[in-house]
């Protein structure tokens, strides 16, 4: 299995340097555990697991001795499994001040980061990692995607153009490092195993009482509202359950770090907007299998090419911000006239209103709703529409066109 340099490493070899604790989190096979286990070679770091059972139990029953067993350096893997540890890991960190003395990873985000929080405020470096990006994929600079021209233009300086068909097709293959890789070339059989596993093992971890039939059928409703905004009543309804258990589900997929939330902007001088936030999965891959597309040819023609390329092109923003351990400011503007912005981002002050279209000929009138955030207290600087024109460009001097390819 070839392996895939990840923009992370950089970040991650950077805090080692300033912090005690590091903190991988993310979904499972994304590849947390292989990339800081390359990052450890030819290094006296020690690695455990607390997938492995009689671990994980004398490190929730003896922590103290669990350190002692596994002294740092050390990675430990799934380290929510045991938020017993926290306490003993703060003990240690203040008593010896070690940079780098920990590498956590985590499966479970919200759960996980709760008891963070708590114990290791202040010595922990948290940090995201995702499916593959395109940069990381297909090359090309991994800096966070900003709408500046000089920007852009270094960006397309390494990464090879692609026409629709083919952006269709990454998007039909999806993101996971087995399916990219080749370690995986069925990637129906990947995503069935999958979903198999997640099931079983996190999601009984994070909720006893759940059906797996009914958690496979609310995953394809899930999916079948990508890039839409949040409508709990219609998942529940599709999946046969209650809303306040499809609330709870929906809990449990932003927990395992499948599912994520573009939020309304909305500042105090714009009035009358929703508050309803718009869902996205960061793999458009599990998508693709979950609403049963048979192929990247089938998904292009199909009803669902504009949600699932929006979600496509919302995720690889986010993982462009990510991977520089980043928080994004991305958001979406819609108000009560059902006017709206796909993706507003904000940064150095300035807002960045996008449009994404599937069109590879964009004209002006994609940018005329972009005047709805004059009023905002945040001023408006460029804009973009990103879509399948094939190269960089401009619809005026205040917005550009780029191909999606280059995101």
């Amino acid at each position: 299995m070839n392996y895939i340099k990840r923009s992370l490493e950089n970040v991650v070899n950077q805090v080692t340097k300033e912090y005690p604790v590091v903190l991988v989190t993310g979904p499972r096979q994304v590849g947390k555990t292989t990339m800081l286990q390359k990052l450890m070679e030819g290094t006296d770091r020690g690695y455990v697991t607390l997938d492995d059972l009689n671990e994980r139990n004398i490190a929730k029953t003896d922590p103290e001795l669990f350190l002692q067993l596994h002294k740092p350096p050390i990675l430990i893997d799934e380290v929510q499994y045991a938020p017993e540890l926290f306490t003993y890991i703060k003990m240690h960190v203040d008593k010896n001040r070690d940079a780098g003395a920990f590498w956590l990873t985590g499966s479970q985000v919200f759960k996980l980061m709760k008891g963070v929080q708590e114990s290791l405020a202040g010595r922990v470096a948290v940090l995201s990692l995702t499916s593959l990006s395109q940069a990381e994929i297909y090359g090309g600079i991994s800096e966070p995607f900003t709408i500046d021209m000089e920007a852009l233009t270094a960006r397309k300086a390494g990464r090879e153009g692609a026409d629709a068909k083919t952006v269709f097709e990454r998007i039909f293959k999806g993101s996971m490092p087995a399916i990219v890789s080749g370690a995986n070339s069925n990637s129906q059989i990947f995503y069935n195993s999958y979903l198999t596993t997640y099931i079983e093992r996190d999601v009984k971890e994070l909720s006893d009482a759940i059906d797996s039939l009914k958690f496979l059928r609310f995953n394809t409703a899930v999916a079948a509202r990508c890039g839409q905004m949040l409508n709990i009543a219609d998942i529940a309804s599709d999946a046969d359950i209650n809303q306040v258990q499809a609330k709870n589900w929906l809990g449990i997929l932003e927990t395992l770090g499948i599912i994520f939330y573009l939020h309304p902007y909305s500042n105090n001088l714009l009035k009358r907007l929703v508050k309803t936030p718009k869902l996205y999965f960061y793999d458009t891959g599990l998508v693709c299998h979950l609403t049963r597309w048979s192929s990247a040819e089938t998904l292009e023609s199909g009803a669902m090419n504009g949600a699932v390329l929006e979600n496509y092109v919302v995720a690889e923003i986010m993982k462009s911000y990510l991977n520089c351990g980043m928080e994004p400011y991305l958001y979406y503007y819609r108000d009560k006239d059902a006017k709206e912005i796909d993706i507003v981002l904000e940064h150095d002050g300035v807002l960045n209103p996008i449009e994404i279209k599937k069109t590879s000929n964009p004209g002006s009138e994609l940018t005329k709703v972009f005047h709805l955030l004059d009023k905002s207290s945040t001023p408006r600087s460029k804009g973009a529409v990103i879509c399948m024109k094939p190269g960089l460009s401009a619809i005026d001097k205040n917005n550009y066109t780029v191909p999606i390819w280059m995101i």
